[in-house]
């Protein structure tokens, strides 16, 4: 090959894409009991630790542009999970808040990330592992974060 760099395993990007994807898949038989996807249970964390957001706070959160949430909000709403209102001192933000099914559904989902790390752990991963590697694409997803707000 003529550029090294090129290559499939000198990227960055390619194992993070396949980690995430590999992951949600590991995710999904526990989101399928709650019939939710892995974006709905995402709006469900923020909105577990947070009460209510706006669709704008949601979006910032989850990285997410409004255009992609809308849709994703307007699903959860006819499933029942939560509502959306406009805001009483600026209409022009909308406030989702999550309904007493939502609201319910915490108790069901407290035990998928044990679960999930559970399923991950074996002789070459440890907990200690998982933690060291989230907090660092953690660090990574801040430094871009950041990045963008500048341009």
């Amino acid at each position: 090959m003529a550029y090294e760099q090129l290559k499939l395993e000198n990227q960055l990007c390619f194992p993070v894409y396949a980690a995430s994807r590999l992951i949600t898949r590991e995710y999904q038989p526990h989101l399928d009991g709650l019939k939710i996807t892995y974006p709905q249970y995402l709006v469900l964390m923020v909105l577990w630790e947070h009460g209510f957001m706006t669709v704008k706070e949601i979006s910032a959160k989850l990285i997410l542009k409004t255009n992609t949430l809308t849709p994703l909000l307007k699903r959860m709403m006819n499933q029942g999970i939560l509502t959306r209102r406009r805001s009483d001192e600026d209409e022009r933000n909308v406030i989702v808040e999550l309904t007493k099914k939502g609201v319910q559904m915490q108790h069901e989902a407290a035990a998928i990330p044990e679960k999930l790390v559970k399923g991950l752990l074996s002789e070459r991963l440890e907990v200690e592992d998982i933690i060291d590697l989230r907090n660092k694409l953690n660090t990574i997803i801040d430094y871009l974060s950041q990045k963008e707000k500048v341009l």
